[in-house]
């Protein structure tokens, strides 16, 4: 299958709109980021809910008629997307809510999300004639680019805080990447790499300015919509660093929702740490300001969301909220989502589960709405921030005897 109804690229902030035939990465207008716009009518006369339904992949590559490429990869040998969609019974139950699904994301072959927008980009980049790639990443999207660089041949340059977990760190050199530690916060490895794509030409990659990103990420709420038989659930709750993530799941449902397939967009609340709370205090304030980012969820902690405008949009669209937790609150879901529900999410991954737990004291979700939680990265990637509550206990000695002294 070989084609696009990837039509042109509309700004966010002014609503300039351009051809799809000179792409560029800002509004050449206003400088502002920028949506993929598709021709709807013509993905509804060549693709229907029958239709998916009858074909076998698996990978994000079966919505194809809704991505900005002429083909899907043909070496590929890894599955990126076609994650579980997990109902917890259980956790339900315990909140007092009609349904709780948990996406698991950690099944993507880096261990994250951010393999659908890399996915997708990858190919974007081919199809340009690219062969380079530079990501700027506290490690998830790094990792993720320096994973599928390897799969697809193409050369990966990337910069991420010197602070990143060594675990994302070592992934990345494990995969061949060209790395480059930034003595700064994620905010300076982001203008560094922009400053190096605009010297060399190089494809970006970096979150927060790539619309192409999105457009991978949204595949997420397309699995979504399918698990759930297109039965769209009340809420979606999900954790917020730069913004790409969340406004790449309201454009998924946006999309069906244009196509007609589903009926309504679900409420999406972007979830913060209380120290990296750029995006709720925007919904609060009405303003973006930049914040000193510090949290222990490192994949969220950014001063200032670089595709903040579809964020809150995102959030404001869909009738969501903007919801802030604490640290410990992140930790404490961490421990929560992995003992309940065996899923073992990176502190930034729980963080959308943390901020259904103070929904539901605070009543913003009802008992008769169902719900669905993404969970965004494996805790692989971070196994020191794990061990701020979980403490390995002391060696007992190879007896019996010893068993039953320490036995409980």
């Amino acid at each position: 299958m070989e084609t696009t109804n990837y039509i042109g690229l509309k700004c966010v902030s002014c609503g300039e709109l351009s051809s799809a035939e000179h792409f560029h990465y800002t509004c050449h207008a206003c400088g502002e980021n920028l949506d993929v716009v598709y021709d709807y009518s013509a993905i509804s006369r060549m693709w229907s809910k029958d239709e998916l339904f009858k074909n076998s992949e698996r990978s994000i590559w079966r919505y194809l008629p809704l991505l900005p490429v002429f083909s899907q990869p043909f070496n590929t040998t890894i599955q990126v997307g076609g994650t579980p969609l997990i109902q917890s019974e259980p956790l339900a139950q315990s909140f007092g809510i009609k349904g709780l699904w948990l996406k698991d994301d950690t099944r993507n072959p880096s261990g994250s999300l951010k393999d659908r927008a890399t996915e997708v980009g990858i190919q974007h980049a081919k199809e340009m004639g690219q062969e380079t790639m530079v990501a700027a990443s506290t490690g998830n999207a790094a990792a993720s680019l320096a994973c599928l660089s390897a799969q697809h041949d193409m050369e990966a340059v990337i910069f991420a805080p010197s602070s990143a977990p060594e675990a994302k760190l070592t992934q990345i050199l494990q995969y061949g990447a060209k790395l480059f530690p930034v003595d700064g916060s994620y905010d300076d490895a982001f203008d560094l790499s922009t400053k190096v794509v605009e010297d060399t030409g190089w494809y970006s990659r970096s979150t927060g300015i790539n619309p192409i990103l999105s457009e991978g990420k949204k595949t997420v709420s397309l699995e979504i919509a399918e698990q759930l038989n297109w039965q769209i659930p009340d809420h979606v709750f999900v954790p917020v660093g730069d913004g790409c993530i969340i406004g790449g799941v309201y454009k998924g449902f946006y999309d069906l929702l244009k196509l007609g397939w589903i009926e309504k967009i679900p409420k999406i609340h972007a979830v913060q740490s209380n120290g990296s709370s750029a995006i709720v205090n925007a919904l609060s304030t009405g303003t973006l300001s930049a914040v000193n980012a510090s949290t222990i969820a490192d994949s969220i902690s950014v001063d200032l969301p670089r595709d903040g405008l579809k964020a809150i949009r995102a959030v404001k669209e869909s009738n969501g909220a903007g919801i802030n937790v604490s640290d410990d609150a992140i930790l404490d879901a961490q421990h929560v989502l992995a003992k309940s529900s065996g899923i073992f999410a990176e502190p930034a991954a729980a963080t959308g589960f943390a901020g259904l737990v103070k929904s539901i004291h605070q009543e913003l979700v009802s008992a008769d709405e169902r719900v669905v939680v993404l969970v965004t990265g494996t805790g692989l990637k971070d196994i020191k921030a794990a061990q701020n509550l979980i403490k390995i206990p002391a060696a007992i000695s190879p007896n019996l005897e010893s068993f039953k002294e320490h036995w409980n």
